[in-house]
């Protein structure tokens, strides 16, 4: 998907002039990229709030308005505070849309595990993936169907179906998606394992000493009789 923002040169750079930049509702950025010399310029946070909510994520296509001058980039290095919903800052990265770009793309699982189903939970291990593509083949994700997959399978990257024109680069032995047993009921197995009758035994143990200590109770008494006669 491809949106427009307006921009605008600053000549101030640091700390305090970021700072002062966003608090007038703007967010200092940086223009760079393919034909374009690194410049120094801001954006309105509310539009770039709606490029990233409602244009189709991080991995947009921005038609970046500067000086009269348009430039086709996409964001990178999106800096934000979170506590604050704040974005600090923001690089644009200058394309071509005859050149292929590297970039990373968001994992989605779809679907209804059958082993979520059967009371196992989908664990995520690559949140992330890389690709090659051109500018306008950019997708907002990469997804990854997990309706198959019952508790112990996992998917890796070899699994992920790459979009027309687009070409994964993560290796393809990476774990993606996997079913797990919940932890809970690991322990709850762990439990019912051979070897539970164990404590059972120990149980047992204490009254097999009771009654060894009952048959030396009546050792001293049987003796008794032959030490009286050994004195007389």
């Amino acid at each position: 998907m491809e949106t427009t923002l307006k921009a605008e040169l600053r000549d101030v750079t640091g700390k305090g002039a970021a700072h002062k930049i966003r608090a007038t509702g703007r967010v200092p950025a940086v223009l760079y990229g393919h034909g374009v010399e690194p410049v120094n310029i801001t954006v309105d946070a509310r539009d770039l709030l709606h490029v990233f909510h409602t244009a189709g994520g991080t991995n947009t296509l921005v038609d970046l308005e500067l000086n009269g001058d348009v430039h086709l980039t996409i964001p990178r290095e999106i800096q934000r505070d979170y506590i604050h919903s704040l974005f600090l800052h923001v690089d644009f990265f200058a394309v071509r849309r005859d050149e292929r770009i590297t970039l990373s793309v968001p994992v989605m699982e779809i679907g209804d595990s059958v082993g979520v189903r059967a009371g196992g939970v989908v664990e995520h291990h690559l949140r992330e993936m890389e690709i090659e593509c051109l500018p306008t083949d950019v997708r907002e994700q990469l997804e990854a169907d997990i309706s198959a997959m019952e508790i112990g399978d996992m998917l890796h990257v070899r699994d992920i179906a790459a979009p027309a024109n687009v070409t994964i680069l993560s290796p393809p032995d990476t774990p993606v998606i996997s079913v797990i047993t919940p932890a809970a009921l690991r322990v709850e197995l762990e439990l019912e394992l051979p070897g539970e009758e164990a404590p059972a035994a120990a149980e047992e143990a204490p009254e097999e000493e009771e009654e060894g200590l009952a048959e030396g109770a009546e050792a001293p008494a049987e003796g008794a009789p032959a030490e009286e006669g050994g004195e007389s």
